[in-house]
């Protein structure tokens, strides 16, 4: 049976790379019906935080990733860890430095490793000093504790990013001298940003936690970390996860480093906004709205309402507050060179007079009824609509981009909307 791991460290956040690791094993584990186990790595004792440790959880089920029991924690198994050290000390394979117990490497030796993504890799011992075991502190190192752990926890396949092949000669030293047999090894491409440079905040890698409190959906950044460095074929960019865990395999991976696009994953996230139900979205743009303004006491009627008129606007979920503020206050932005294009001439107050005076006979103030009299009015003026729709946006709305005006007009209602155009044509 396939099993893989996760192994956070919580000195930090879930960054986004480490996020598309968790992925890639939680999807191998599924189409191999196998299983995927949890290894915190928190023998750093000065940089490990609960706060960090309860942010990655969080995030990791965000994203729909789950795990098999209860995680194992590194900190807890420091004798476990000595005890190994001192069991190669007395064969003759390792040596006391202090307090350090540091393993000797055999040299002139060659070890071929059969990577599922790169295939064969060679290194070489010369090339490896002799490795520290347990530090002077007592706290294991990083590879040591990494292949007990491994072992103990029956791991059949290593999946994580290439920063790791270095370690991986080194790893099956150990495993080697510790008489465990080595599982299989994968190593990732990186992510990089659109300059070929490391991914950085600059090229929008952060953590996950900003992507989900900027309101990207979990599903749309799951299919966008997918296709970084695996494709489903077909040219496809959209691909649900439930499609994705029964073709997903590891060993379609592309040797080449992925290259992170923040704005092919916003216009994602636009995707997957505009097609997910109204209803469903409600419960995140309000939660949105709280964020932004502490509380969110708008009806939900109401705000289902403007969703709709919204949703396939939005890239994130965050953007709703700003485009949206005219519904729900007088007090909105207002975009000065919008208001100074459109709501200063003469010509301008005289159309939103004009309008507003045909707009409050009516008694039917469907879209549909405002579309007829702004069109109506445009031909017997001989304006082009586009000189009666403009001002009104921005009379209304501060903005000089929206949703269809006509039904923002229904929406806010007849009282509101009269009131604000007649306020901009005085």
């Amino acid at each position: 049976m396939v099993r893989v791991r996760l192994a956070p460290s919580p000195t930090g956040y879930l960054h986004i790379g480490s996020a598309r690791t968790a992925l890639f094993n939680w999807l191998y584990a599924r189409r191999y019906k196998g299983k995927l186990l949890l290894r915190i790595e928190d023998t750093d004792r000065v940089r490990s935080e609960e706060r960090f440790l309860n942010e990655i959880i969080t995030d990791l089920k965000w994203l729909g990733i789950d795990w098999e029991g209860e995680p194992i924690y590194q900190s807890k198994r420091f004798d476990v860890y000595r005890d190994a050290a001192e069991g190669l000390i007395k064969q003759g394979r390792a040596y006391r430095e202090g307090e350090a117990y540091i393993f000797k490497v055999e040299k002139a030796r060659v070890i071929e490793v059969d990577d599922m993504i790169h295939g064969k890799v060679v290194f070489n011992t010369n090339e490896i000093k002799d490795q520290v075991m347990i530090k002077s502190d007592g706290s294991p190192t990083y590879n040591f504790s990494c292949v007990i752990d491994d072992a103990h926890l029956l791991i059949t396949h290593i999946i994580r990013g290439d920063d790791h092949l270095s370690n991986t000669p080194k790893q099956i030293l150990f495993y080697e001298a510790l008489g465990l047999e080595a599982p299989q090894f994968g190593h990732m491409p990186l992510i990089m940003g659109m300059d070929g440079a490391k991914l950085s905040k600059r090229h929008g890698g952060v953590s996950v936690e900003e992507y989900r409190r900027e309101g990207f959906l979990p599903e749309a950044l799951v299919n966008y970390l997918l296709l970084l460095g695996w494709s489903p074929g077909s040219d496809r960019e959209i691909i649900p996860i439930e499609e994705a865990e029964k073709v997903f395999d590891i060993n379609n991976m592309k040797g080449v480093q992925a290259k992170f696009d923040i704005a092919k994953l916003r216009w994602m996230n636009g995707e997957y906004i505009a097609a997910k139900p109204d209803k469903e979205l409600l419960p995140l743009i309000k939660k949105q709205m709280s964020d932004a303004a502490g509380i969110c006491r708008i009806p939900d009627d109401k705000l289902l309402e403007v969703v709709k008129l919204y949703k396939v606007r939005m890239k994130t979920l965050s953007e709703f507050v700003r485009m949206t503020d005219h519904f729900f206050t007088d007090d909105y932005s207002m975009e000065e060179k919008a208001a100074q294009k459109y709501l200063t001439s003469a010509e301008s107050k005289n159309i939103l007079h004009e309008f507003s005076a045909r707009l409050e006979k009516l008694r039917d103030f469907s879209h549909s009824a405002i579309e007829e009299t702004c069109r109506l009015m445009a031909e017997e003026k001989k304006l082009k609509a586009a000189n009666v729709i403009h001002p009104t946006r921005v009379a209304i709305s501060g903005k000089a981009a929206g949703a269809g005006l006509f039904e923002m007009m229904e929406v806010l209602g007849k009282s509101k909307v009269l009131e604000r155009m007649r306020k901009a044509a005085a």
